[in-house]
C-alpha cells in the first residue's frame, strides 16, 4: 500500500509540473497555483505512507535539533571571518612568492641549458 501511495504522490506531482508546461496560454499565476496545489496534495498523499511519516518525523527531529544550536555572537563571527581573511591572504602571498621563485629558477635553468 505504501508503494501505491508514493506512486500516486509522484504522479500527482508530475501532473502538476506537466500541467504547468502544457497550459502555456494560461496565466503564469494560475499555472504556478496549479503546481503548488499539486505539491500540497502530493505531500498529503505521501504523508499517509510509512516512508512519508518517517520523513515527517525526521524533519521534526531536525527542526528540534536546529533549535538547540548555539549560534555565535556577532563579535565571534566577525573575529572568525577576519582570521579566515588574514589566513587566506598569508597563504596567497606564500604561494605567489613560491611561484615567483620557482618561475625564476626554471627560467634560469632553461637559459643555462640552452
Amino acid at each position: 500500500m505504501d508503494k501505491l501511495l508514493i506512486l500516486v504522490s509522484v504522479l500527482l506531482l508530475a501532473a502538476g509540473i506537466g500541467g504547468y508546461y502544457y497550459y502555456v496560454d494560461v496565466s503564469e499565476l494560475l499555472r504556478v497555483a496549479i503546481v503548488l496545489v499539486a505539491v500540497i496534495v502530493a505531500t498529503v498523499v505521501a504523508l499517509q505512507s510509512a516512508p512519508g511519516q518517517a520523513a515527517w518525523e525526521f524533519a521534526k527531529g531536525a527542526r528540534l535539533e536546529a533549535r538547540k544550536v548555539v549560534w555565535p555572537t556577532r563579535r565571534e563571527t566577525s573575529q572568525t571571518t577576519l582570521i579566515v581573511i588574514v589566513g587566506v591572504i598569508i597563504i596567497g602571498v606564500y604561494i605567489w612568492l613560491l611561484d615567483t621563485v620557482l618561475s625564476k629558477l626554471v627560467a634560469a635553468l632553461i637559459v643555462a641549458g640552452g
